[in-house]
């Protein structure tokens, strides 16, 4: 048990709560928390590896640019560990120095990376205004001098204030700090002392760094663009602007947050405590993210090579003699093809014609039965709960998966027309990728809904609120955009060189990446190590919610209040069985048994994973679903009744 409150101690650590008032979402705030530091980790590790390697690429901007990742690591990994520590062990315990020495860390870099901002800036005035002499003033020399005065500033700003806290304010009146970090506001308002010399020293010393700052990056870009005003042509203005894109989205990037973090904490006093921790996480987060993308997908020199590094310096081989495959030529020519040829069901042409038509008709199956869902829940006000929500969302990625395959497959196995265009291959790859993850994310969510119901039935309004149905939604697609682009990416930019013949119905990754003349390697690797990620997290995730949902249900007191409990949950194990099941029949077949399973069965396999699902979901749901089941009933007894009583 804590003190009173009325009576004060000098305690020895302080306890973090995390989120306050989403303690119970730990578990599943941990999932986008982890995901976001592993790619701000690697993000900015790249970028320094990148930098160091390529010798073009020792030049101001980038010596600064390094600075800003080792800054962007310092404050993510000062944050989140400890984070993810109280997400999944609860461990919110942490001693009084470490927690200074936290706070000064903070506030300490994210002081520095104000002042490297600042230094950009500087290097892209003397780069545009004065551009035949940045070469002489941004010496490395000074390029190195900025960095140390940037840093010196944030030690001397920022070193007084723990310092302050320490000498000042030994007495606290509790040690629960609701905050998921040690932040200086949250730790001063537990102090019984006397705290507005720290709460004065603190806002000026922000508004000080973030106001002459913001004034001088606006005075630089003031005179930039006079100076690129004064170009002759508009190709010449835009080539120079081009070269502060990066910079401008990183600024924006870094000062937003901070704004909107800063007037919310200020102005916005009905404001729930959890939006006020989860902003002041997301502008530790967001930065460290986004800038490595910014600067990797707008810089040229990066982004080649990037390219080169993953392409491992492979050779592309030059082929002299043609050969012919499935009556179909190869493509012996060294820029990539216009068109790829899907073949269909390797070994199976002869039965094209009635894999055709079951195809056609399961293909039809799913389109009703997840329109006819989609229909139903948005006419029955008494669906619209998150399990239904969720479900709604289901329906729509099954519509967009199975449309994105079949048309083009049923095509194949009635007329033959195997041809489809480069972009529109890599396009259909994409959009089954990232579907699929879209998917696994869906029955996350789904397994969470079933887990609060279960669990914690009298909380679940408050909990599973639109905004979180919402936020859940976002997080699961922005988490499938940002593992499925880079490998659309990587894929489509390898060479192909040979054959474009495609030994499968779609464009699927591994059969695409077989014909190019480079090493695939890295494409292959980056989908192993990403749908490992994906998949093994939400499996994980979902066990471990039937496990606290067996518990719950064992508690109760009676045989036919567990089996009652359990049905809830009979549909999504179902649909769970019909998602994982060939999934991992297809990729276990794919990756280890390639050599023994014929070829047919392969992209049989990997053809009923893409159509099995959409087809049988909304059956499982509209029979296992009261509401549901009712709804439709009645809903097409409605369509028959009007339409015989037009007829008479």
């Amino acid at each position: 048990m804590f003190p009173s409150r009325n009576v004060c101690l000098i305690p020895s650590s302080f306890q973090l709560t995390g989120i306050p008032g989403l303690e119970s979402l730990h578990m599943w705030l941990s999932i986008p928390f982890g995901s976001m530091y592993l790619v701000a980790v690697v993000g900015n590790v790249t970028i320094l590896a990148m930098v160091k390697v390529e010798h073009s690429l020792h030049q101001p901007m980038y010596f600064f640019l390094c600075m800003l990742a080792v800054i962007d690591l310092i404050l993510s990994t000062s944050t989140m560990p400890k984070l993810l520590g109280i997400f999944w062990f609860g461990a919110g315990d942490i001693g009084l120095d470490a927690c200074l020495a936290q706070m000064f860390l903070i506030h300490c870099f994210a002081t520095v990376e104000s002042g490297i901002f600042l230094a950009m800036a500087f290097d892209r005035y003397v780069a545009i205004c004065n551009p035949l002499r940045h070469t002489t003033v941004l010496t490395h020399t000074v390029v190195g001098r900025l960095g140390l005065a940037a840093l010196l500033r944030g030690v001397l700003y920022i070193g007084p204030l723990p310092l302050m806290i320490r000498l000042r304010l030994p007495l606290y009146k509790a040690r629960v700090i609701s905050h998921s970090y040690c932040e200086h506001m949250a730790v001063v308002t537990l102090a019984c002392g006397d705290s507005r010399v720290n709460n004065v020293y603190g806002l000026s010393i922000g508004f000080l760094v973030l106001i002459l700052d913001s004034m001088a990056i606006a005075a630089s870009y003031v005179m930039i663009f006079r100076a690129v005003m004064g170009l002759a042509t508009p190709e010449a203005r835009l080539k120079t602007l081009g070269t502060c894109g990066s910079h401008i989205c990183a600024i924006l990037i870094f000062y937003v947050p901070i704004a909107v973090s800063s007037l919310i904490h200020r102005f916005g006093h009905q404001v729930p405590p959890p939006i006020h921790t989860l902003l002041a996480n997301f502008y530790l987060l967001i930065p460290p993210i986004l800038n490595p993308i910014v600067y990797a997908v707008r810089t040229k020199q990066i982004r080649e090579r990037l390219l080169q590094i993953l392409k491992i310096e492979t050779k592309i081989k030059w082929k002299a003699v043609s050969s012919v495959m499935l009556g179909i030529p190869y493509n012996h020519t060294i820029e990539n093809p216009d068109t790829f040829f899907l073949v269909g069901i390797p070994g199976l042409h002869s039965s094209h014609l009635w894999l055709a038509i079951s195809l056609s008709a399961m293909y039809i199956i799913s389109l009703l039965g997840n329109v006819l869902i989609m229909t139903v829940i948005w006419m029955d006000f008494t669906l619209q709960e998150p399990m239904y929500c969720f479900l709604y969302i289901l329906a729509a990625v099954d519509i967009v998966m199975a449309s994105s395959v079949v048309p083009k497959m049923v095509s194949i196995f009635f007329s033959g027309d195997g041809s489809i265009s480069f972009s529109a291959c890599f396009t259909q790859m994409y959009i089954v990728h990232a579907a699929t993850s879209v998917e696994t994310g869906l029955l996350l969510a789904m397994a969470f809904d079933c887990y609060i119901a279960i669990c914690k039935p009298l909380h679940y309004k408050r909990i599973l609120t639109p905004q979180l149905m919402l936020v859940m939604s976002v997080a699961i697609t922005v988490r499938a955009v940002i593992f499925m682009t880079p490998l659309s990416w990587m894929l489509s930019h390898l060479p192909f060189c040979g054959s474009n013949v495609v030994l499968h119905s779609y464009c699927e990754h591994i059969a695409v990446a077989k014909l190019s003349c480079a090493d695939p390697m890295p494409s292959n690797l980056y989908s192993v190590i990403g749908s490992s990620i994906i998949v093994g997290s939400d499996v994980a995730f979902i066990a471990a919610s039937y496990h606290l949902i067996l518990q719950a249900v064992c508690g109760l007191a009676s045989k036919n209040a567990q089996l009652k409990a359990l049905s809830t949950c009979g549909s999504h194990v179902g649909v769970m069985a019909l998602y994982y099941l060939p999934g991992m029949a297809s990729i276990y077949v794919a990756w280890l048994g390639k050599d023994t399973v014929p070829l047919h069965t392969q992209v049989l396999l990997a053809d009923l994973y893409l159509v099995i699902p959409p087809t049988l979901n909304p059956i499982i749901y509209g029979l296992r679903t009261k509401q549901i089941r009712k709804r439709t009933w009645s809903l097409l007894m409605h369509c028959l009744f009007d339409h015989s009583k037009l007829g008479s």
